[in-house]
């Protein structure tokens, strides 16, 4: 369902990607606009391979099969990695031309910033540009969908030829109950925890860019952290909580082999990494700094509880990983 989710947005952003370069395709490579087609053939199928495939542990034509899925699982990482640049140099290109007239911005980009590039056509109409902002806001999409395939794929790698044993391992079946127990609690807490979030960093997005007020700003940035805060302290304290939970569960660990459950704790432990490599820059930074106002303060609190939330939350995940089934 997740694959699904983030292969339509996907697509949207190639339909964006084609009508953006189509507007101006006299001054483009055809390669330009070729790229967003196959890349929509290439989510289309592979979409539909997982979905039907996913489950499946193949037992003929082996090495066929692990060459096979490892290709698609480079591919999925190359598409990842030209999607970061792609985004990267937008932003990079959007603050420069923001902070340069036309004149040089242009002349830096002839002399071998980006020569020959979509930057030098002109994006005059309407159309073009919501083309252009369309694709630009889908890329996060586009790469989440290329991780999320590339991890299902390298699980298909790993149980080529693998056999399981139907009898050691007992199959829970998950029953959703909206209104029973505290799913329903937690569910319209996460909710309304979403929507307060979005609408704060849609303030905060508003305050900081268009107004020029330095106070505005200070105000922004003190509700955006205070919010952040907060809610990094309320998760730290319900993965406490739940660590706390597990030292009372009778279930034993489960020691078994399970390729599906390595990823996740690999995946998990290395999303992880940026988060603290953030944090830690972010306190160098705060304490070497000689400014000393609130709004450090509150963005070291930040950073420390980043940490720390980050460091529960994986204890009380991976825990539950390793849990068998009542």
């Amino acid at each position: 369902g997740g694959l699904i989710l983030f292969a339509i947005f996907s697509l949207v952003m190639d339909v964006f990607k084609i009508g953006y370069y189509s507007s101006f395709y006299s001054c483009l490579s055809a390669i330009k606009i070729i790229y967003p087609i196959v890349q929509a053939i290439f989510v289309v199928v592979q979409t539909y391979f997982l979905w039907v495939s996913a489950k499946d542990c193949i037992h003929v034509h082996l090495n066929v099969t692990r060459c096979g899925l490892m290709l698609t699982l480079t591919t999925n990482l190359a598409v990842w990695m030209s999607a970061v640049t792609d985004e990267s140099v937008h932003k990079a290109h959007s603050k420069l031309k923001k902070n340069m007239t036309e004149e040089i911005f242009r002349w830096l980009l002839r002399v071998g910033m980006r020569s020959s590039s979509v930057e030098e056509c002109n994006c005059n109409s309407q159309i073009c540009q919501i083309f252009k902002n369309g694709y630009f806001w889908l890329y996060p999409f586009n790469i989440e969908y290329s991780l999320f395939a590339s991890a299902m794929v390298y699980v298909m790698w790993k149980n080529v030829g693998r056999f399981i044993d139907h009898h050691s391992h007992h199959i829970q079946r998950l029953k959703f109950r909206l209104f029973r127990r505290t799913f329903f609690v937690g569910i319209m807490l996460g909710l309304i925890i979403l929507v307060s979030g979005l609408g704060v960093l849609i303030l905060y997005e508003v305050q900081v860019n268009s107004s020029t007020e330095s106070s505005k700003k200070s105000q922004a940035l003190t509700m955006y952290y205070i919010f952040n805060i907060v809610c990094l302290s309320l998760m730290s304290l319900v993965c406490i909580g739940g660590s706390v939970i597990y030292r009372f569960d009778k279930r034993d660990m489960d020691r078994h082999k399970n390729p599906t459950r390595t990823l996740d704790v690999a995946l998990l432990m290395g999303a992880a990494l940026g988060q603290y490599a953030i944090s830690y820059y972010s306190i160098v930074a705060i304490v070497a700094s000689t400014a000393r106002d609130a709004i450090s303060a509150l963005n070291l609190t930040y950073a420390l509880l980043m940490i720390a939330q980050h460091t529960f939350q994986n204890i009380f995940i991976i825990e539950g990983l390793h849990r068998q089934p009542p």
